[in-house]
């Protein structure tokens, strides 16, 4: 039984369950995968070009200036440079929390009083200055705790922050993989509400006096500038780098002719002096990071990561993964699955970020469906690997390869011994044989092939409709249906796969004829009763086959499509299985050679040739027939001749001669009706 258990395919859902329980968790390296794949959503879009330039203090700077920090007299010079070359906004992304050495201080002051600039405040452990009041507007103050906080500010000296234009905060947090992903919009620190660096530039550049923010027990509820608009953030206020934007880095000893009224930002790159910050795009310097904010926040980029999305992701993985385990069931739909679950999640993933700007992971989604699928199908192969070595071992030796194969792609279904139970078998014989060996003559190899041709089409159709073939004897076949596997319509496999193979001969009669060769007739016999099924014959060689009454009765029943000028003949069980699903019509009642007791027997016409008349007509034929009313019979089959589309005029041709024969040789008065025949 724990063999049977670990070996079942359906064992994959505790794979499942342990990798949705992984994601529930969602330790590091699971978040860090999922981040990783944002990354590539966000950085794989084509670059938006925008009017923003950085300016970097690098090495170049360092050999015209000289040793950093640069006397803000240089600073003043180069602010003032830059507006002297149409700049529309300067940001310095310097900080000057302490006096000027060179006592330049002054001459920045007056120069920034002349030229809107922003400068930037860094939060800290402690606050350092006097951080200017900010231009923030907060509903629901009482909030603030449930933002971004930081025990003080560390600001520029009075002088220069109270000249500035706008002062904004420079900070970033990274991801727990350490990689700046998002940026907050605002901070908090000492009950006051601080706007980060982008905020303010959007709060400059539109000329308002003001941030708007509106907070709620679970952080930022709405935020905007009201000359500019709402913009979307977390609850924690921050929002997603777009790293789609593209802006112009160049050097301060390098300035173009015209800014054009362009958004300027001045950091330092400078080797040794600027630290870069780890990003999706690798290693940037802040300035850099702080003019990809402001142009994500220009051009109204709002990547999302919906608070659903977790949630969401959770439930599709859970129920995807059921839905897997119930469609490895079969092979080959069940790894298509697989193929198209996985592709539909990273497109849908693709899909959404492209459209919605949405970031859905498809990382887990992926992940969960490969192992739940790996799982299922290594305990499926191993488990059939078992079964079919297991089976190859027992019936190897005494069955037919084609049925070894099929047991083994469902040996739980195979049962052994030999127990009784109902069968419906199947006798085909050829007709015509004698013709066609006098066509080849000497060529015993041509008439091989040509009899293996025609194995070949008829058998295909027995083990196409679920059967078992016994055996081949001369040019004949012994098949049977329900074992050793299980079929509940028997009976009605058996008929339907008579009446394919009669399709098929005629295809192949088709064949041959081209050919030159004579064509094949076939006749075929049904029968259904219970029987002996099982290993039979001695410790030496032993076949897997049926013995019974039943069994020959079926072989009985082919001998009599001869005589009767019929294709097939069923027994009165098979007729009572098939009787609402084809047309049969009955030939007659015969005690077979070696029998006493009459049986009804039965033939199986078109459908289409069926017309109440005929059957009523039929009928009346078998009951004069059987009360010895000579002439009505003769009468009403020579009127049936035509009938069924002929199908049947052989029959009641044969039927008339034998009339007229006991019409010459009289039966005994008290005959029974029953045709006894003296041959097999």
């Amino acid at each position: 039984m724990l063999k049977k258990i670990a070996l079942s395919p359906w064992t994959a859902l505790v794979t499942l369950l342990l990798v949705l329980s992984v994601r529930i968790a969602d330790p590091s390296f699971v978040e860090s995968i999922r981040l990783r794949y944002f990354d590539t959503l966000i950085t794989k879009a084509m670059p938006t070009e925008n009017e923003i330039y950085v300016v970097n203090i690098d090495e170049s700077a360092l050999d015209k200036y000289g040793q950093w920090p640069f006397p803000r007299t240089v600073y003043a010079d180069i602010i003032k440079e830059l507006y002297k070359r149409n700049a529309g906004l300067v940001v310095w992304n310097v900080m000057m929390p302490e006096a000027d050495r060179f006592g330049g201080d002054t001459e920045l002051a007056k120069v920034l009083a002349d030229n809107p600039t922003i400068l930037t405040n860094i939060p800290g452990n402690k606050d350092k200055n006097t951080a200017r009041k900010p231009g923030a507007a907060v509903l629901g103050p009482q909030y603030l705790d449930r933002i971004i906080n930081y025990p003080g500010m560390i600001a520029n000296i009075p002088e220069l922050e109270k000249n500035a234009i706008g002062i904004g905060n420079i900070v970033t947090l990274p991801e727990i993989d350490g990689v700046t992903r998002r940026m907050p919009l605002i901070i908090a620190s000492n009950g006051k509400l601080f706007p980060s660096l982008s905020m303010e530039v959007l709060r400059v550049a539109a000329s308002d006096t003001t941030v708007q923010i509106k907070l709620n027990e679970n952080g930022v509820e709405k935020m905007r500038i009201p000359k500019f608009g709402p913009i979307t953030t977390d609850n924690l206020g921050q929002i997603w780098i777009d790293w789609a934007q593209h802006n112009k880095s160049i050097s301060v000893t390098n300035l173009p002719e015209s800014f054009d009224n362009a958004i300027v930002v001045v950091g330092v790159s400078a080797a040794g002096l600027g630290n870069p910050v780890a990003t999706a795009k690798g290693a940037v310097f802040p300035q850099d990071v702080q003019a990809t904010v402001i142009s994500t926040l220009l051009n109204q980029v709002n990547i999302q990561r919906p608070d659903y999305a977790d949630g969401a992701e959770i439930l599709a993985m859970l129920t995807a993964g059921l839905i897997l385990l119930f469609l490895t069931r079969w092979v080959y739909i069940g790894l298509g699955s697989v193929v198209v679950m996985v592709a539909a999640g990273i497109y849908g993933s693709i899909y959404a970020f492209d459209h919605y700007l949405l970031l859905l992971d498809a990382t887990a989604f992926s992940v969960i469906i490969v192992l739940v699928a790996l799982h299922a199908y290594g305990v499926k192969f191993v488990s059939e690997f078992l079964q079919k070595q297991q089976i190859k071992k027992q019936f190897g030796t005494y069955l037919s390869p084609a049925l070894v194969e099929k047991l083994q792609k469902n040996p739980e279904l195979l049962q052994l011994g030999g127990d009784t139970r109902e069968l419906s078998i199947m006798f085909t014989d050829v007709r015509g044989f004698t013709t066609i060996s006098e066509h080849y003559g000497s060529d015993v190899q041509g008439l091989t092939k040509i009899m293996n041709r025609y194995m070949t089409a008829m058998t295909k159709k027995i083990l196409d409709n679920e059967g078992t073939l016994d055996k081949y004897i001369g040019d004949a076949q012994m098949a049977f249906w329900n074992a050793p596997l299980d079929d509940a319509d028997h009976a009605k496999h058996a008929v339907k796969t008579a009446l394919e193979m009669l399709d098929d001969l005629a295809e192949f009669n088709r064949q041959v004829q081209a050919e030159g060769i004579p064509p094949f007739g076939m006749g075929l016999g049904i029968n259904t009763g219970d029987v002996v099924v099982g290993n039979m014959g001695s410790s030496q060689r032993f076949d897997y086959t049926c013995l019974g009454d039943a069994v020959n009765l079926a072989s009985r029943l082919e001998g009599q499509s001869k005589p009767y000028h019929v294709k097939l003949i069923i027994g009165p069980k098979t007729y009572e299985y098939v009787k609402h699903d084809y047309h049969c019509v009955e030939l007659d009642c015969i005690a077979v050679k070696g029998k006493t007791e009459g049986v009804n027997i039965y033939t199986i016409v078109p459908n289409g040739s069926v017309k109440a008349p005929a059957m009523s007509s039929h009928e009346y034929f078998l009951e004069h027939y059987r009360a010895g009313r000579w002439n009505d019979a003769i009468n009403y089959a020579t009127g049936l001749k035509k009938a069924f589309d002929g199908e049947l005029s052989d029959y009641y041709d044969a039927m008339i001669e034998r009339i007229n024969d006991y019409k010459k040789n009289p039966l005994p008065k008290d005959w029974d009706g029953i045709f006894r025949t003296s041959v097999k």
